[in-house]
């Protein structure tokens, strides 16, 4: 998979630019707040819909417009695509090929994608729900079958917690909550066991990787920890079922559901010490490292195609040795680099951009 093109109108600090994109690696150099992490930013909305850094899609729209509009060209394995989002301020149009679509699922796979910026350092020590993401943009994307079961689950979970909001006093309430149960245990079931198999492979491939980022001197170990106990969907939904029935008095009295897969955790082990609470910073950098690396993978293992490798600003939180190895170790994919300064000349760089103030120009290589 490869991104050929980039264009983008009154979105965020752009006014109109339009920048083109080699095979391997394309760095984005600039000073703080020049518009780099703006355009990966935009790469990101047409992988996945959304922005990862607001849930508002009018804060994407310069700030004397009245709407945006960002396109890309993807070159797949069998077959090219074209990507385009027109937001306005109250309203998100999403168009393949020319073609609008009416769900997100119809966009999820045209173009993968995986970003790392210094927020996802903290990965290790950050909160479950950022370690639940994680797992849930990568599968979603190698994924549609997972993606939709992802949503309805969270639609059945948020007509639940409604229901434990709103009516905790009903004498029905039990009852009720039983129908949204047999429902949340089935899709549950689903989910717990997409994420225990693709955090097996995951931990496979993330310990060679941290293992050549050490040095061979650090081991690392990555699994699924959940409260729901069983390894057939048979034996989950049957444990979920049990649990959201015992939970039912702590539920009604916290007013929302206190287990289940939206409360699911990684379990992340460094050299048998549980990494969330113990890792140094500078081994919390590896792993988030390894982790990513590792996602690339993956990727290429399941859907026969690398993604596009967006790193935003890390390579200053890394010392030199990493970085090297880092770039060593995205050569074999497409990668957008955001920096304030490239020192280095790796022999797959494609393009380089110096952006200043949302304008975009060629530097001479």
């Amino acid at each position: 998979m490869q991104l050929k093109s980039l264009q983008l109108k009154n979105f965020r600090n752009y006014t109109a630019e339009s920048v083109t994109f080699g095979g391997g690696i394309n760095v984005l150099e600039g000073e703080n707040a020049s518009g780099k992490t703006n355009m990966l930013e935009a790469i990101y909305l047409l992988s996945l819909g959304k922005s990862p850094r607001t849930s508002k899609d009018k804060e994407l729209i310069k700030f004397d417009a009245e709407r945006a509009y960002i396109r890309a060209e993807v070159q797949k394995k069998y077959r090219s695509h074209k990507v385009e989002i027109v937001l306005d301020k109250n309203s998100k149009k999403i168009l393949i090929d020319g073609i609008a679509i009416k769900r997100v699922s119809e966009l999820i796979g045209i173009i993968n994608v995986v970003y790392f910026s210094p927020d996802e350092l903290k990965f290790i020590k950050s909160s479950p729900a950022e370690r639940r993401q994680f797992m849930d943009i990568s599968l979603s994307q190698q994924s549609k079958t997972y993606f939709k079961s992802l949503a309805k689950y969270n639609k059945i979970l948020a007509q639940r917690n409604t229901l434990l909001k709103t009516d905790n006093h009903n004498p029905q309430l039990k009852t009720l909550l039983s129908i949204w149960d047999a429902q949340l245990s089935e899709v549950g079931a689903n989910l717990i066991l997409a994420r225990k198999n693709y955090l097996k492979k995951l931990d496979s491939a993330a310990a060679a990787v941290h293992s050549e980022l050490s040095g061979g001197l650090e081991a690392v170990t990555l699994s699924y920890e959940s409260s729901a106990v069983g390894e057939t969907y048979e034996e989950l939904s049957a444990d979920l079922s049990k649990r959201f029935a015992a939970n039912f008095d702590k539920d009604a009295e916290l007013r929302f559901t206190s287990e289940g897969p939206h409360r699911d955790d990684i379990k992340i082990v460094i050299n048998g010490v549980d990494a969330r609470k113990f890792a140094s910073q500078g081994q919390q950098r590896s792993i988030a490292l390894s982790v990513k690396i590792a996602e690339i993978s993956l990727f290429k293992r399941e859907t026969g195609e690398a993604p596009i490798l967006l790193l935003d600003d890390v390579l200053s939180e890394l010392d030199l040795s990493r970085r090297e190895k880092l770039l060593k170790l995205a050569s074999d994919t497409q990668t957008v680099i955001t920096c304030t300064e490239f020192e280095y000349k790796p022999s797959n760089l494609s393009k380089q951009y110096k952006i200043s103030a949302g304008k975009v120009t060629p530097e001479k290589q």
